[in-house]
């Protein structure tokens, strides 16, 4: 990885990891994705954009395979979303295949924007909730 991109990522996974997250996760209407630790098996929470579209909620990571949630959906898929308020289970998907910048002009633009400005390899991801 070229030394700019890892300092940006080290730099906004430190930010979010430690700032933005412990208090967005808390905000009862934020989308927050629940996946199970790889190693820990406890659940990790972690707000984040995304939309809705039926039976499916997509977003885009912005580290791709170096985001700690998508090394759990790695490890296990099945995970849990907090839409609007409410919790959905489902399996998560990795679409290394869609094209992540065409995706996200799908998605909230506030939440694309910050994808686009920080992310250095993106990954569609989409998870199919259950009922």
């Amino acid at each position: 990885m070229p030394r700019l991109a890892d300092l940006r990522f080290r730099a906004a996974t430190a930010l979010q990891r430690h700032v933005a997250n412990p208090i967005t996760r808390r905000l009862p209407f934020q989308t927050v994705l629940e996946t199970v630790g790889r190693t820990s098996g406890l659940p990790r929470r972690t707000p984040l954009g995304g939309r809705r579209v039926g039976d499916s909620f997509w977003l885009v990571s912005e580290f791709g395979e170096r985001s700690q949630y998508v090394r759990n959906i790695k490890a296990d898929p099945r995970v849990r979303v907090r839409i609007r308020g409410r919790w959905h289970t489902g399996t998560a998907q990795l679409l290394p295949d869609d094209d992540p910048v065409a995706r996200l002009r799908l998605l909230p633009r506030s939440n694309s924007a910050a994808v686009r400005m920080l992310g250095t390899d993106l990954l569609t991801v989409r998870v199919d909730l259950d009922g």
